[in-house]
């Protein structure tokens, strides 16, 4: 997620479809996952481990080394150059562009805490709701397979929206909030929950982002992930381990200069990366940055 102050939210018409660089994609089925409800089956996702593995489905990837801006606190026209964005599932697509839609996928936004059932919000052993301190935000409860095909059930009808209006891929943010749940959830259910959602997503033909969240790399076809999106991999030194994994598929945003130099010098010619204020802000506002070079 980005550091500070992004609303982050749940318009338009299909994309005139990205760019023929793009690559199409024949996407395995999930180990561990049977075939579930895709957008119009009328079904909630099955949970993973049980049945035969889902069809392949094909999804279109974006492009390597690209021009990229991440647009999540607000659309406005793409910079010259730019062949990929990121806009907040609010916003619609950028026509002929490669787009990727940021859901808010694993915990609840404050003012949309009151359309969650109060028992797939996250409770400590004292009943009391789990948040993210930084964002305010309860986590989902995500603990159990029941509950996360109930939440999977409401976050693939956002996926569903993103893929209504001509969205590419999806990326499903807050991955790593187990990590937050003081103990009370692990790597196994994010990765768990994440399946049920990459496999609606890609039924819909939108490709899935790891979103940070860098020690589950490894876990990313269990998950059914596609590419990456990665927040300041070039200030922590994660670029190699996402490069790796996603086979160069990579699009970074940095927050500092000191960041994008790292990220530039080290893996410039390969993954699509730009510095962003750390408010996201569109141009207009006093806190906007944007600096690909």
């Amino acid at each position: 997620m980005p550091p500070t102050g992004v609303h982050r939210a749940a318009g338009s018409v299909r994309t005139a479809g990205a760019l023929a660089v793009t690559l199409i994609v024949t996407v395995s089925a999930l180990a561990g996952c049977h075939a579930g409800g895709s957008g119009g089956s009328g079904g909630p996702p099955a949970e993973e481990g049980r049945g035969a593995a889902r069809p392949a489905t094909a999804v279109r990837l974006p492009p390597r080394h690209a021009g990229f801006d991440y647009q999540i606190g607000g659309a406005y026209p793409p910079p010259t150059g730019v062949r990929i964005v990121s806009r907040d599932r609010s916003d619609s697509p950028a026509r002929g562009l490669y787009n990727i839609c940021y859901v808010n996928a694993f915990q609840a936004q404050p003012e949309e805490r009151s359309a969650w059932p109060a028992d797939l919000l996250l409770r400590d052993p004292h009943g009391r709701a789990v948040i993210d301190e930084d964002w305010n935000e309860p986590l989902l409860d995500i603990g159990t397979a029941a509950r996360r095909t109930r939440v999977a059930a409401r976050v693939n009808r956002w996926i569903d929206g993103c893929a209504d209006k001509g969205f590419d891929a999806v990326e499903p943010d807050n991955y790593d909030s187990y990590t937050r749940s003081h103990g009370l959830l692990t790597a196994s259910d994010a990765t768990a929950f994440m399946a049920l959602l990459s496999r609606h997503a890609h039924a819909r033909h939108l490709a899935v982002a790891q979103k940070n969240t860098a020690e589950l790399a490894g876990q990313r076809r269990r998950a059914g992930l596609d590419f990456a999106v990665a927040e300041e991999c070039g200030q922590h030194d994660e670029c190699g381990v996402y490069a790796k994994a996603f086979a160069d598929r990579v699009v970074d945003i940095e927050y500092t200069d000191s960041g994008l130099r790292k990220a530039l010098d080290g893996w410039g010619g390969r993954l699509s990366i730009v510095r962003r204020d750390r408010d996201v802000s569109p141009p207009g506002s006093a806190e906007y940055v944007r600096k690909a070079r």
